[in-house]
């Protein structure tokens, strides 16, 4: 067992990126297929979308798609308001993603940009974004915009799992016309991630998207999920530039199986896949834990949204066997401390307590050691101070040997006289 590890809040806490838990001898046949599936392509790497950058094979296709379109579409083709054709910078990015997704092969873009065109007008997607499609139960709860990722990329959630309830699965996939109006919905609310994109060579022009698997209904999904892979591949070429799975459950083989013919894979190369357990160790390592919903190990929640950037949390590691202290020093007489304190799977003992600097003064329980489940979310608490100290956070790991990442941030406010 280690000994206790203090961290000072006035000192950068630990940023190491978090390590993967030990893997058994046997892999499991999940680790199998995953591995399987990742392997068979390179890593992604992204687009940077600069003319410079490309291949001169790659530039002369750029330029003969250009070519090509301004004889099959009017001047005025535009997608996401932006002009496809004049020269704007912004429309090179567009047309680049439509030829890296049919490998420069210029007749196949061409085609598929076609077709996009035509399916976009055909399904109002222009003008989706404002529409009252009657989801609000399912807003923030199924699909949703949460914040950007490390590398500035915003961040879109899906999770399916409330639709093992019968009768909301009744309510929005009972007949086509339910799943049409769904699709739609959902469409809305890529559009809207679409829209906090630059376009803009060297800019963030894709997106991050999070899919939790966690109690997802597979059979009877199966028609939806297939038809909303078939619409965003068809449609949003190059607009993921990572697809993290969390919670994937023994049946992910399943589903891999199932989605794998239609992926290519570029699309392969760009997945993480993070089993149950490991949601929030996963997520860290590609968004900051003030960007983390609160239900995967973060500490934003929705109500953060309405009051600009969230505050910046400081990043550390506990390791098994250990107890750290956060001692959060400085506070003066009458201020009031406010603090979030979150570890992902916790199950482990917490407690807070207020050590004034006077001699003779007791030590102040301002929580009491208890053991924090898996299942809870991050911690928020406040304390007004009747006397200058310090306020320690702790978190007790002994009992465990497994890793674990985890996150705080504090506000002190002084007293007002």
């Amino acid at each position: 067992m280690e000994a206790s590890q203090p961290i000072s809040a006035s000192q950068t806490p630990q940023q190491d990126t978090p390590e993967a838990s030990p893997k058994p001898f046997k892999k499991s046949f999940v680790t199998s297929l995953v591995e399987a599936a990742t392997l068979r392509s390179p890593s992604f790497k992204e687009d940077t979308y600069f003319i410079s950058h490309l291949k001169s094979a790659e530039k002369k296709a750029l330029q003969e798609f250009k070519d090509k379109l301004s004889v099959s579409q009017s001047s005025d083709c535009s997608m996401w308001d932006i002009p496809l054709l004049g020269g704007d910078e912004r429309a090179d990015v567009i047309l680049l993603k439509f030829l890296r997704a049919r490998d420069f092969r210029v007749p196949d873009s061409l085609h598929m940009l076609e077709k996009c065109l035509l399916w976009r007008k055909e399904f109002g997607a222009d003008s989706i974004v404002e529409e009252d499609l009657g989801f609000k139960e399912l807003e923030g709860l199924v699909a949703y915009m949460n914040g950007y990722d490390k590398g500035g990329h915003p961040v879109c959630y899906n999770a399916y799992g409330v639709f093992k309830d019968k009768d909301m699965y009744e309510r929005i996939f009972g007949d086509d016309e339910k799943l049409k109006k769904f699709l739609r919905w959902r469409v809305q609310v890529l559009e809207r991630g679409i829209k906090l994109l630059h376009f803009k060579p060297g800019g963030i022009n894709s997106l991050v998207q999070v899919t939790d698997l966690k109690d997802m209904p597979k059979r009877e999904l199966r028609v939806a999920s297939n038809q909303i892979l078939s619409l965003f591949q068809d449609n949003y070429p190059e607009m993921v530039a990572r697809k993290i799975f969390i919670n994937v459950p023994w049946y992910f083989s399943v589903l891999y199986s199932m989605f794998s013919p239609f992926l290519t894979q570029r699309t392969k190369s760009k997945f993480v896949i993070s089993k149950e357990g490991n949601v929030a160790e996963t997520l860290h390592k590609f968004i900051r834990p003030e960007e983390v919903p609160v239900q995967y190990g973060g500490l934003s929640r929705p109500s953060d949204l309405q009051n600009g950037p969230p505050k910046p949390a400081s990043e550390f590691t506990v390791k098994g066997g250990e107890k750290v202290n956060i001692q959060i020093e400085g506070i003066e007489e009458a201020a009031t401390i406010t603090w979030e304190i979150v570890v992902g799977g916790w199950e482990l003992e917490y407690s807070a307590e207020f050590i004034p600097n006077a001699e003779g003064s007791y030590t102040i329980a301002v929580e009491k050691p208890r053991k924090v489940s898996a299942s809870e979310e991050a911690i928020h608490n406040s304390y007004t101070s009747k006397e200058a100290g310090k306020m320690v956070l702790s978190v007790d790991n002994t009992a465990s040997r497994k890793r674990k990442v985890a996150a705080y941030r504090y506000v002190v406010r002084k007293s007002v006289i």
